[in-house]
């Protein structure tokens, strides 16, 4: 069995057969990424136990590799120096060698791009062991086409999990499964436009990929400004035409702002007011470090406002599994919709997480999850302190991101720095609303994607960028 990784930015390919075959795996996958260039002569590897916790294998199996590659010649290894690729004379490569070496360098040495979690961390014991239970207890209708709505036991689940969590008022028949967020929001403004909905407001600052689905299912997208209280929701009713707003009010991508109490009602009287929907992104809610989560807003209103959520930042968004809590009228046009288009997700993935959040086993990943991204947080900035006092942090009390305000003009100069360090990131302007009026300099630092053995060496070449006195 072949698994693949990516950690201290080389991309490692592993023949995983037995634990001989994990050792052997790691030297050949170490020796290639040397031979082609992946890993520079003097680049510093991660600790064995580091590396070993990345990859899922026992500490020993790593340092033996270490070792046997120093006694090769490979790596060198040092007393209070670690563990480095060694500067050893090689034959002149191939040109295919050469082209794979040129390639293998462009990719980033150092990830700190937003919207992901750190994948090293997902709980495949837990989530196999869930699976088994779940495929051993699947009745034979799992099998079939199924419900467009999905399968009754997650969306079961899903709803004392929601009311519980997030306050959500759910019903499992209004609950609709699909494969993430974006899948939903595709679905969401095919109705929309059957509804003859024509305009959906969306924040001055977030995904263009959302705004380009909805400008697809031929939707105008008029701006909403957004400041430091989140979505600017009284103004919404100075937007004739618009029949739908998309938001996310308990954790503004990519500010970091919650939505203002005040503002959350205004949202839900224009609505009412309206007859409007509100298509209510709930990004990054079950990360909250210093504070009390902030309910979901569609616990105000069920019947005007759209939740939508997913295992994406949670889990992995590689699960492709994510949920829609519908008001009553809406859960026919839907499925129907979804219906035709694809009917359902995998149904054993869906009960595989119908398991998973019924054994507990998704609170306590969520628990560990929150603690570790909480301390990463913290390291950020005692770093930027320490490093780069002038450069304030904020958007930090909940979520896998943060925002480094830039001097002003200074943002591109920072992020060519960034790509000569073979630091991937982002600046706030790449998020920008082309309708948007001009805003701040800023990063939007991802803090949950690198693992843990990369977290600190993205965190030096971040800090070498950032502008200081």
């Amino acid at each position: 069995m072949t698994d693949s990784w990516a950690t201290f930015g080389a991309d490692l390919h592993l023949d995983t057969t037995g634990s001989t075959g994990l050792r052997a795996g790691l030297m050949d996958a170490l020796r290639e990424a040397v031979r082609t260039g992946r890993l520079a002569p003097g680049t510093r590897l991660p600790s064995s136990r580091g590396l070993a916790a990345d990859l899922g294998m026992a500490r020993n199996t790593v340092a033996d590799a270490y070792a046997e590659l120093v006694a090769e010649g490979w790596l060198t290894a040092r007393q209070g120096s670690g563990t480095r690729v060694a500067r050893r004379a090689e034959p002149r490569p191939s040109a295919a060698r050469v082209t794979r070496a040129r390639t293998a360098r462009s990719r980033p040495a150092h990830n700190l791009l937003g919207g992901s979690p750190d994948l090293s961390t997902f709980p495949r014991a837990e989530w196999l062991k869930a699976a088994r239970r779940a495929l051993t207890a699947a009745p034979h209708d799992a099998f079939g086409y199924g419900d467009p709505r999905g399968r009754v036991e997650l969306r079961t689940v899903l709803a004392d999990y929601l009311a519980r969590a997030r306050g959500v008022h759910a019903d499992p028949e209004r609950i609709m499964i699909c494969a993430g967020f974006v899948h939903a929001l595709k679905l969401m403004g095919a109705v929309l436009r059957r509804r003859r909905v024509r305009e959906v407001a969306v924040e001055s600052y977030g995904l263009d990929i959302h705004r380009d689905l909805l400008r697809d299912a031929g939707l105008r997208l008029p701006c909403l400004p957004v400041d430091d209280r989140g979505a600017r929701t009284g103004e919404l009713a100075a937007l004739r035409g618009v029949g739908a707003v998309l938001m996310t009010p308990a954790h503004q991508f990519p500010t970091g702002v919650p939505l203002h109490p005040d503002r959350r009602a205004a949202a839900v009287d224009w609505a009412r007011a309206t007859g409007g929907l509100i298509l209510e992104d709930d990004y990054d809610g079950e990360f909250r470090y210093d504070r009390q989560p902030v309910g979901a807003l569609q616990g105000l209103d069920p019947e005007r406002v759209v939740h939508l959520g997913t295992t994406s930042k949670s889990l992995a968004p590689g699960l492709r599994l994510g949920w829609m809590v519908l008001p009553e009228d809406l859960v026919g046009e839907v499925s129907e919709v979804k219906g035709v288009s694809d009917w359902s997700s995998s149904a054993l993935d869906q009960l595989t997480l119908a398991e998973f959040i019924g054994s507990g086993a998704y609170d306590r990943h969520v628990r560990s999850m929150r603690l570790r991204y909480r301390r990463r947080r913290d390291q950020l900035v005692e770093a930027l302190a320490e490093r780069a006092p002038e450069v304030r942090v904020s958007g930090i009390a909940a979520g896998l991101h943060a925002v480094l305000e830039l001097p002003p003009g200074s943002e591109p100069s920072v992020l060519r720095a960034a790509a000569w360090q073979g630091l991937a990131l982002e600046g706030i302007s790449r998020f920008r609303h082309p309708d948007a009026a001009p805003g701040r300099d800023a990063l939007v630092i991802g803090y949950g994607t690198p693992t843990d053995s990369a977290w600190t060496g993205a965190l030096d070449a971040l800090c070498r960028v950032l502008p200081t006195r």
